[in-house]
Formats: C-alpha cells, structure tokens, sequence
C-alpha cells in the first residue's frame, strides 16, 4: 500500500469498513437464515446460547485483531500470501481448507437462497439458487471497488432490518421471549457451540485480507479487529434474542427466521425481511468468491505485470458457482450445516487459529522489538 492511498483512508475505511466486511462474509453463512443459531447455540437453551454467542464474539475480536495485524507485518492482503508467511511450505494446507470452505458456503448459500424462494414466493428452489449465482458472479467481475460498495449499502439495509425486526418481534410476543428467559435453566454445551460456530466462521478475517489495505499502523489493524467482533454478532443477538420466544420448537424449523415472520402477520415486512436476507447471502456469497478472485490476481500481477482482466474474474466465479449450485440442489441446507460445518471448524483451527495464536502472535512480538517478520519468497504487489 503506497503513501498515496494511505492518506487516502478514511476513518470509515481504516475501522469500520474491516468490521463491516467480515460481518459480510460471516452473516450469510453465520445467522441469516437462523437455521445456524438453532443448530450450535440453541441445544444449549436461551441463557447458554447467549454465553456461547457472547464466547464466539470474542474468539471473533481476538483473532480478527491477530490476523489484521500480522497481515499488515507481513504485506499479506490475499490469503495466499498471508499463509506463505504464516505457515511457510505448508500454506497448501490453508488453500485445500479454504476451497472446501468455498464449496461448503457457496452451497449452504445457494440452497438458503432456493428456500427463501420457494418459502416467499413459491418457486423451484433451483430458481432461488440460480438467481443467487448470479447477482455474485457480477458483484465479483468488477474487482475490490464493486465489492467494497456492496459491503456497505448492504450493511445499511441489514442493520436497519434487524433493528425493525426486534422492535416488532417485542410488541408482538415479548411476553414469550420473557417468559423463555425466565423459565430456562443454564445448558451444557454452550462453550462447544460457541467455539465450534467461532472457528468456522473466522475464516471471514481471512477472506477480507483485500479490504484492510486502508489500514495505516498495526493501531489501526487491532482497533479494527476487536471492533469486528461486537460488528458481526450485534444482528445475530437480537435475531436470537426474537427466536427465543419460540423455544425449543424453533429448534426444528428449516428457516427459523421465515417461521417468526408468518408469526408476526405483516406480509410487507415479510417481503422486506427475506429481501434482507438474500442481500446478506449474495454479499457473503461475493466475499468469499472474491478472496479466490484476489488470490488468483496477486499472482497473475507478479507473472503478468497486469491486473487480472474482469471476464477472467469472471469466468473462476462461474466454475465455482455452477459445482455449487448442484451440491446444495442435491443436500439441502439442514444436512450442509449439520454435518459439513463441524468438520471445517476443526480444520480451520488446525490451519489458521492455532498457528495464528502461535507462531504467528511469537513473529508480531519479534516484530515490535525492531526484528523483521519473515514473509516467505514473495511479497504481493499492492492492490489496486
């Protein structure tokens, strides 16, 4: 990143735009549809799943501080070369990772997309699905400029939802949510759950590596970091908050959020809500894809000495969406969270949490002591 454009960072870009983006990756694939917050915080019952989420927020804080920190030491704004850095020859292991993390979450969006369709609307599921693969395949052509934008007006219309959201879950069934409170007993299992939905997650602070290009001093990286956390969980607090007064019922519901709007008897909030949601899938959707795409581009830049052109961009967002479209046509969205997600938190924590925390925090300490940060054999060119 040239003086140029660091004196070009704004206050937004430098600590919110980091906060705002990881939210992004995190909520399609988090909470969105609810059926995530049934699956890992639910078992546990109101209270506990409070604690697991009030846990998952702050691995989120912690590592998104680490992971900006160490990104910028290291000049690593895509994910390719934050690994070589941070894992060395074995980086491999964080790309095999991240591409099932790709396939996964594509497809847990698409088929979230297919339900919010044929729930709301009465379509096919694959109509939903495709309509999705789309609106990202766009986004994704037009580089960090399109997606950044997105970021933000979605984050408009997603806090302002929630909020809306909350207010009339209350004057309709806040008794229910009281009486759930007051009724519930503290579970078990919530630091489990809290960990295991953390862990899957944080990849999001690897994925938004191109966004903390704005970042100015390691300050920034970790303000930025810990005010990412409290970010992305805020709208799935008060979603949690609303499905509690539907517990454990709730619990069964393959869109826990459809299922409270038919309960709220509004039809054009309804509309709202599920447009809402769909804009949550496609800017998680468009994150995700766009990590590979800025990936591809850091390497074409050093080779080519040209920016990756936009229907190549295209044409990768394409191979990735099509393979998607037919795992989530074929599992469904319950069977894609319960069973795939568990699995790539524990490789994550393998590939990226525990070295992070360990050799990657030892390398920042040698840092701030005047050493050099060793960045492997190559050394990204900034973006554009």
């Amino acid at each position: 990143m040239d003086d140029t454009e660091t004196q070009k960072s704004t206050w937004f870009q430098r600590f919110l735009l980091p906060g705002f983006a990881f939210k992004a990756v995190v909520i399609g694939g988090g909470y969105a549809t609810g059926r995530e917050l049934a699956e890992f915080f639910l078992p546990a019952g109101p209270w506990g799943g409070l604690a697991g989420m009030l846990l998952a927020m702050l691995v989120w804080s912690l590592v998104c501080a680490l992971t900006f920190a160490f990104a910028r030491a290291v000049g690593g704004y895509d994910y390719r070369t934050f690994f070589k850095a941070l894992l060395g020859p074995f980086w491999i292991a964080f790309e095999a990772a991240y591409f099932l993390f790709v396939i996964l979450i594509l497809a847990v969006f698409g088929a979230a997309a297919g339900a919010i369709g044929a729930a709301t609307l009465g379509l096919p599921p694959i109509v939903g699905t495709l309509a999705l693969a789309v609106a990202i395949g766009l986004f994704v052509t037009f580089g960090n400029a399109s997606v950044e934008r997105l970021f933000k007006y979605v984050t408009f219309l997603l806090y302002g939802v929630y909020l809306l959201f909350v207010l009339l879950s209350v004057s309709n069934f806040g008794d229910r949510i009281g009486s759930a409170f007051a009724a519930a007993e503290p579970g078990d299992g919530w630091a489990l759950g809290g960990l295991t939905y953390a862990s899957y997650n944080i990849v999001g602070a690897v994925v938004i590596l191109p966004v903390i290009r704005h970042l100015t001093s390691r300050r920034d990286a970790i303000v930025a970091g810990l005010v990412a956390g409290p970010l992305a969980m805020a709208p799935a607090l008060l979603f949690y908050i609303c499905m509690v007064g539907f517990y454990p019922a709730i619990a069964q519901e393959t869109l826990p959020s459809d299922f409270i709007l038919r309960q709220l008897h509004f039809p054009a909030f309804h509309y709202l809500f599920q447009l809402m949601i769909f804009a949550a899938l496609l800017e998680s959707g468009t994150g995700s894809v766009h990590a590979i795409n800025e990936r591809v581009a850091t390497v074409w830049r050093r080779h080519r000495g040209t920016d990756l052109a936009y229907q190549a961009r295209a044409g990768i967002a394409a191979a990735l969406l099509i393979g998607c479209i037919f795992i989530a046509d074929r599992f469904g969205l319950v069977a894609l969270i319960g069973r795939g997600y568990r699995f790539l938190a524990y490789a994550l924590l393998v590939v990226y949490v525990v070295p992070l925390l360990t050799f990657g925090v030892r390398r920042l300490l040698i840092a701030s002591r005047g050493g050099v940060v060793p960045i492997g054999d190559e050394s990204p060119a900034p973006a554009p």
